[in-house]
């Protein structure tokens, strides 16, 4: 820490002694609060002075001048400026206010009216310490060029803001009505899911057998059990079992961990929707995806600073096969390569680690690097390779094939689905295959989960099944680089 920091920090300390050596309270029970800051300027309206207001925030600029002294304060709405005057607050309370710094959280009453240059602005009469700041917030610098002001983070470490989430959305209310446009594209969803009579369920997120998903696990384990349990890696085979149940349509929307690597595009938390309809297929799904990511943009693109860059998405998207498009890209079919030649060509085209990845691993990394990068639009790619979908029902007309579809959009997988296999012999099979490939040394392959086989074998009806990560979709609609920026806490390596 800085002799610099040091010496700020102690000078909050003495401000809070000496507020509490003059009987003021500096961490407040509550305020009546009756006025948010955006609500002045239609209190006051085109009149010079107004009514009064009682607000409560955190002072965000501070300009003292001897006997008067302007102030801003933020809240949840926006900021306001404030003016102190010590005729009118009185000698003594006007001087507690030496004793607040920027970031200090106040309740605030008097009347609005209007200054010279037209700003809306309350005239204090009031004012109450609710929370005395000890530490200062990194504000940044602003600036005023020709009349438009631009305000420099204050952050001198960009992973601070990752790490300080907290002050990062008190400075700045950008990063706020981002996560404020998050919760209302998920609130969307939600809303559409519902109106289509699905309904949302809760799943373990402790498991004894992780699946649905091709992922490495995070494994724990239960001490009055004395067992393992793993943190789930998809909810895809508990909301299965309750459409055996007689649920007919269900949806979670829930976090999953996956211990893996950490890049713009991977956090090992992260949030999903999935949802499951029975009698439906991946073809009726497709057409629910598209209507419900539509729906996602539409709540994203109301929020003001958010919106206006949400692309105008209209059904129906494109549609492309997944072997055509590898074998344009490639100039073969991967897949009749020996596994020699496909590793060669994986390793030509970029992909890491080619040594240690099983064959249906290389297929999908050559996908990802030759087609799955290169799609911009909202794209669904169809029908892939069997040995890449465990859990989908093979294609009508071509077992070699699966009825699945991803969505794509700006280079990322945003949607997965299937119609989902229902077939309990084919699918001990399939579990067969991928517990080969974890004996053999694939750590993402699954296990034979025989609890939700003998689900099956109860009967499972036709059923279409989309998983939707919420991350990356936000990631897409408002054009954001990085995972980081749209999780509120991401996943940090300690300082």
């Amino acid at each position: 820490m800085s002799d610099e920091l040091n010496s700020v920090l102690r000078s909050r300390r003495e401000k809070l002694a000496e507020l509490t050596r003059q009987g003021v309270e500096p961490f407040a029970y509550s305020f009546d609060r009756s006025n948010m800051a955006a609500d002045a300027s239609a209190l006051l309206g085109t009149a010079e002075q107004g009514p009064s207001v009682r607000m409560a925030g955190r002072l965000v600029a501070w300009r003292a001048h001897g006997k008067t002294t302007f102030a801003h304060l933020g809240d949840a709405s926006g900021r306001i400026q404030l003016y102190f005057r010590r005729d009118a607050l009185g000698d003594a309370r006007y001087a507690l206010l030496d004793q607040f710094d920027l970031g200090d959280v106040i309740g605030i009453a008097g009347p609005l009216f209007r200054t010279r240059t037209g700003e809306v602005t309350v005239r204090v009469e009031e004012v109450t310490m609710l929370a005395k700041s000890l530490r200062p917030l990194p504000f940044g610098k602003e600036e005023i060029v020709d009349g438009v002001t631009t305000r420099h983070s204050g952050f001198t470490d960009p992973e601070q803001r990752y790490r300080q989430r907290y002050a990062d959305l008190a400075v700045n209310p950008e990063v706020r009505m981002l996560f404020t446009a998050r919760s209302r594209m998920v609130t969307a969803m939600r809303s559409f899911l519902d109106g289509r009579d699905y309904i949302e369920v809760e799943t373990p997120v402790l498991q004894p057998l992780y699946g649905g998903a091709a992922a490495r696990p995070f494994t724990t384990h239960h001490n009055a059990l004395d067992m393992p349990l793993y943190l789930r890696i998809a909810d895809e085979l508990y909301l299965k079992r309750l459409i055996v149940g007689g649920f007919e349509r269900v949806y979670e929307i829930g976090h999953d961990f996956r211990n893996e690597g950490i890049d713009r595009t991977h956090n090992p938390e992260f949030t999903m929707l999935e949802f499951y309809e029975a009698y439906a297929d991946y073809q009726r799904m497709m057409s629910i995806v598209e209507l419900l990511i539509e729906r996602a943009a539409d709540a994203v693109r109301s929020v003001p600073g958010v919106g206006e860059t949400v692309p105008v998405l209209r059904p129906p998207f494109p549609r492309v096969e997944w072997v055509p498009q590898l074998m344009r890209a490639a100039g073969s079919d991967p897949r009749q390569m020996d596994d020699a030649t496909l590793r060669n060509t994986a390793l030509r085209v970029g992909v890491q680690h080619v040594d240690g990845l099983s064959r249906p691993k290389l297929l999908d990394e050559l996908f990802q690097v030759l087609v799955e990068s290169k799609l911009q639009e909202p794209t669904f790619v169809v029908d892939y390779p069997v040995e890449l979908s465990p859990l989908a029902k093979p294609k009508r007309g071509d077992p070699t094939l699966t009825e699945r579809f991803e969505l794509f959009a700006r280079g990322r997988e945003v949607a997965n689905a299937f119609s989902e296999l229902n077939d309990p012999i084919d699918q001990r099979n399939r579990f067969d295959a991928q517990a080969r490939l974890r004996a053999a040394g694939d750590d993402e392959a699954s296990g034979v989960d025989e609890d939700y086989l003998r689900a099956m074998e109860y009967g499972m009806p036709p059923t279409g099944g989309v998983g939707i990560g919420l991350d990356r979709l936000f990631m897409y609609l408002t054009g954001t680089a990085s995972i980081r920026d749209v999780i509120l806490f991401p996943v940090m390596r300690p300082e």
